[in-house]
């Protein structure tokens, strides 16, 4: 199973959006404190809609308490920040790998980030553009590693409601 982690994420509604492709693709979300937010806020299930009950969701008291609590995502986490010299797509992402994402007003602090160059990974981006927004970035590179992964159990073909396609 996949892994999304948010590093102190600070905006319900992105943090909402993130937990509803975790329930669209069977993806474990890791919320690491201090949150921007309570988890029974509004704007947060308004972005998650009727599926937050279903998602599979952690919370940890800080970066420490997630990677004593999962040590198998010292060796399987990328750290996307537009500070990378390496670009999401060219990573082979396994099937339970970890894709850890950082506050929006500061990214994933550099600390971490210097002590794991080679997990760390960008979204191309034109000019002067700060970011991207934190659930777009969160969908982008996590189908990029489904699709690696042959998009594991997830339903490859969609139906219509009440007309039917002419080759059917």
């Amino acid at each position: 199973m996949m892994n999304i982690v948010l590093l102190e994420p600070e905006m319900p509604s992105n943090t909402g959006n993130i937990g509803r492709t975790c329930v669209a693709t069977r993806t474990r979300l890791h919320l690491i404190e201090p949150l921007g937010f309570k988890l029974n806020e509004k704007a947060l299930k308004r972005a998650g809609l009727d599926y937050w009950d279903k998602l599979d969701v952690t919370v940890y008291s800080d970066y420490q308490d997630f990677l004593e609590r999962n040590p198998q995502a010292r060796g399987s986490m990328y750290f996307a920040t537009t500070k990378a010299h390496k670009v999401y797509s060219d990573v082979s992402y396994r099937p339970d790998c970890y894709l850890m994402f950082g506050r929006e007003s500061a990214g994933i602090p550099e600390e971490i980030l210097v002590d794991n160059e080679d997990h760390c990974i960008r979204i191309p981006m034109w000019g002067d553009i700060r970011s991207l927004n934190l659930s777009n970035s969160a969908a982008i590179v996590l189908y990029e590693a489904l699709r690696q992964n042959g998009f594991g159990k997830l339903e490859l073909n969609g139906q219509l409601h009440h007309l039917h396609w002419k080759d059917e």
